[in-house]
């Protein structure tokens, strides 16, 4: 994994702006730490910051490639799990290879393929292409979303880049935010509308979108989307084939030239996940290293609820124990867990889910001293129907988010008239969603109910979910890939019936019943259980402290949002929260760092409303 940006003018020179062309490369040391590169032209800039994975010496970028009477140049971010498919099939049409690298086959396959080379790609990729005959640039991300790929268009030219902030770093877009972006950090936040971020004049590659600019125009077009059709297997096929599209998925992204571990929650999918992984390295005579994490004194304080029925202490032993993992346990103060809220507004450029994004950010911060890739179990609640919102019929044909139902927290901490249209602007985005899902005449209310609630998980909470992984991972420049995001996989999601889906009445039944003989009966069958949360009071103490600070500093950008008294509310009553800001485990706390983190991401960036 990498980092990239860049810069392509199409009236003027620019590569004189060598200074403005650092700053945007030092914005992403974290995300490559390795190494860097640039390549530099009259009107075209291309940045790399590379993390060493695969085939170091002849892996650098930019990587370029003459081919007849033009040249070529790639800057790319990702990693691609059917490189050696792609290579043999390179090497047929007489290609020639200098070394193993991914970045050298998806070259290669641009210049076979053209702009359908996306079409040929599994993997998790955002890249640029710059071709020097045709003047024009290629930009690209992976289907499911998993790179980010930002970008800022401006009559003449577009200035890219894997995040936000090496596009700020360019002088000539500024950090200002407008009355939508105001309802994106305090209707929608931490959320965020698919394609946009959130800045004025920033705007993100959809998931499996692609792009040409050229003669100042870009056009787009999206070259991977889930369509409805009939499912083709029997129950007994289903669960056939989930199991082979999983463990393929998970054993072509054990591919490292660095050291590689699992995170391991003792929840279903991090377990399946780690037991095959660990099955392959036997194989090799290698044993798995697996992490997990929690904090100081939770044990004590854990509380049980509807979304957190346990903890995952016991179930992670019977899992290191089932597979001989050489386990890690890292345990984070609840100190540390509220300092680094600021730094993980830092690696989102955006306020997050708090306490889960500073956690992880911490979290991997650990595992990067020994550990340069980890698998992780992420986005199969999303596809599988994991979270309670599918199961509770009270909830499922709400129209409405199912992870932020009502809009009265929100609408409580600000003051009256501001922002007044609010709910309207998360209903327009609810129903954008729904109107966009593609289904059958054959589907029934209920099947066509549960394709909505699909794309709003694939094209919301599991965006989210993702945009925590990529940044608060690469922040200190650990790559973390998520096999549950093949392609492949989500597709086949997409159209398995409810019935097979949630086999035996459970939720991701299929694939329990996939797995069940690979597993121990206990996890195979484990409830539900979400990324773990602190419940220690000390917790609650800190966040009470950094709203009130936030309440009291009349210097503080919020002073003109804030309703004093909604805030105290949930500092004085907290038991009051009767459902999530956001998700499953945002209550008040969590909420009163969201506040925190708002305040500081208006200073910290230096934001101007306009």
């Amino acid at each position: 994994m990498c980092g990239i940006a860049g810069w392509f003018s199409e009236n003027e020179r620019i590569d004189s702006n060598i200074s403005t062309f650092s700053k945007m490369s030092e914005t992403l040391a974290r995300r490559g730490p390795d190494e860097h590169g640039m390549f530099l032209d009259h009107n075209v800039c291309l940045i790399h910051r590379r993390l060493t994975v695969i085939d170091p010496e002849t892996g650098k970028q930019p990587m370029s490639e003459i081919n007849d009477d033009r040249t070529v140049t790639l800057v790319y971010n990702g990693e691609l799990y059917n490189t050696e498919d792609l290579r043999e099939k390179l090497l047929k049409h007489g290609f020639l290879f200098k070394g193993h690298s991914d970045t050298e086959v998806l070259l290669k396959s641009y210049l076979f393929w053209g702009e359908a080379c996306v079409e040929k790609l599994n993997g998790i990729f955002a890249f640029s292409l710059y071709d020097s005959r045709e003047r024009k640039l290629f930009i690209a991300r992976d289907p499911i979303g998993v790179k980010p790929f930002f970008y800022h268009r401006y009559p003449g030219g577009i200035i890219f880049g894997s995040e936000i902030k090496s596009i700020l770093a360019n002088p000539l877009v500024k950090p200002q935010i407008d009355e939508e972006g105001l309802y994106e950090i305090f209707f929608i936040g931490p959320g965020r509308t698919n394609g946009g971020g959130v800045f004025k004049g920033i705007e993100e590659l959809l998931p499996g979108q692609c792009g040409v600019y050229q003669n100042g125009d870009l056009k787009l077009r999206r070259y991977f989307k889930l369509t409805a059709e009939e499912h083709p297997h029997s129950r007994d096929k289903t669960i056939e084939y989930t199991r082979y599209l999983l463990t393929d998925a998970i054993e072509r992204q054990l591919i490292s030239d660095v050291p590689l571990c699992t995170f391991l929650s003792g929840g279903l999918d991090s377990s399946i996940i780690s037991n095959v992984a660990s099955n392959y390295f036997k194989k090799k005579n290698k044993t798995l290293d697996t992490y997990s994490v929690n904090y100081v004194d939770n044990k004590k304080y854990f509380q049980k609820s509807l979304f957190q029925p346990n903890s995952d202490e016991e179930f992670i032993d019977i899992m290191v124990k089932h597979i001989h993992s050489d386990h890690h346990n890292v345990i984070l103060e609840n100190k540390d867990l509220y300092d680094a809220l600021f730094d993980s507004v830092k690696a989102r450029d955006l306020p997050g889910m708090v306490d889960v994004d500073s956690s992880l950010l911490l979290f991997c911060r650990e595992v990067k001293k020994d550990f340069t890739v980890a698998l992780s179990g992420e986005c199969a609640d999303e596809l599988f129907g994991g979270y309670p919102w599918y199961h509770n019929p009270d909830i499922l044909f709400e129209k409405c988010f199912p992870w932020s139902r009502s809009q009265d927290i929100r609408r409580s901490i600000l003051k009256d008239g501001i922002l007044p249209h609010g709910e309207e602007y998360v209903r327009a985005r609810y129903e954008d969603t729904v109107s966009r899902t593609d289904s059958l005449p054959s589907d029934t209310p209920h099947r066509k109910r549960m394709r909505e609630m699909f794309m709003l998980n694939f094209n919301w909470f599991m965006q989210t979910l993702l945009d925590r992984k990529d940044r608060c991972s690469m922040y200190s420049g650990l790559e973390v890939r998520v096999p549950f995001c093949d392609y492949r996989i989500v597709r086949y999601a997409y159209n398995m019936p409810w019935e097979l889906k949630a086999l035996n009445g459970r939720e991701k039944g299929i694939i329990r019943e996939a797995f069940s003989d690979m597993l121990p009966e206990t996890i195979a069958w484990r409830k539900k259980s979400p990324y773990p949360k602190t419940h220690n009071p000390l917790y609650m103490k800190l966040t009470s402290e950094g709203a009130l600070k936030v309440l009291r500093d009349k210097s503080s950008p919020l002073n003109e949002f804030l309703n004093h008294r909604g805030v105290m509310n949930i500092i004085e009553n907290p038991e009051n929260i009767s459902s999530p800001w956001y998700g499953q485990l945002m209550k008040a706390p969590q909420i009163l760092a969201y506040i925190a983190e708002v305040d500081y991401w208006f200073r910290e960036y230096n934001v101007e409303i306009v």
